[in-house]
């Protein structure tokens, strides 16, 4: 129990959380970005992780009479799977294709986001009560939260889903 009070103890636990946090940070983006075909950028997040991984195992299996270690391990782990996710949000990588489902107001939205520089492509289709619109347009990831509040403006009523794409060919996209 007099590990516990240790200061080198805990700065060990405290250095392996850190390793970890960084580790599952990378490893989590690396995933991302594989997702979205970054090749180049996957092999350097890979490199590092698997890096810094090697790191903070060799630094718990040494030393593992202290329970800290372990502690700061799982605890890096699961803090960094969240800080990775929190990073990749904040760099919004890649597009993303909308749906847009307006029962009434499809043309009147189409038009605004063509206004405002966005390719919009127009579906008729039958919904559960009738007629309906559907608007598909892809966007880059950062744009969403704009193409959102533009249709929100127009049609509070629309109904929005948003897919990750991986263009295989390009079209217009608003630069």
């Amino acid at each position: 129990m007099e590990i516990l009070l240790s200061p080198e103890a805990w700065l060990g636990a405290v250095a392996i959380f850190g390793l970890r946090v960084a580790d599952m940070t990378l490893d989590t983006l690396r995933v991302l970005v594989v997702m979205r075909g970054k090749k180049g950028l996957a092999w350097v997040l890979g490199f590092f992780q698997a890096l810094i991984f090697v790191l903070a195992i060799s630094s718990v299996l040494k030393n593992l009479d202290n329970p800290l270690n372990i502690l700061g391990y799982a605890a890096g782990f699961a803090t960094g799977n969240v800080f990775g996710m929190w990073i990749e949000e904040r760099l919004a990588i890649g597009h993303t294709q909308l749906s847009i489902v307006s029962s009434r107001l499809g043309t009147a939205i189409a038009e605004r986001m063509r206004g405002e520089g966005y390719a919009i492509t127009e579906i008729p289709a039958r919904g559960k009560d009738g007629m309906v619109s559907l608007l598909s347009c892809s966007v880059l990831r950062r744009q969403v939260d704009r193409v959102h509040a533009i249709v929100h403006q127009v049609d509070p009523t629309a109904f929005i889903t948003a897919e990750d794409v991986r263009p295989v060919r390009r079209g217009f996209w608003r630069a």
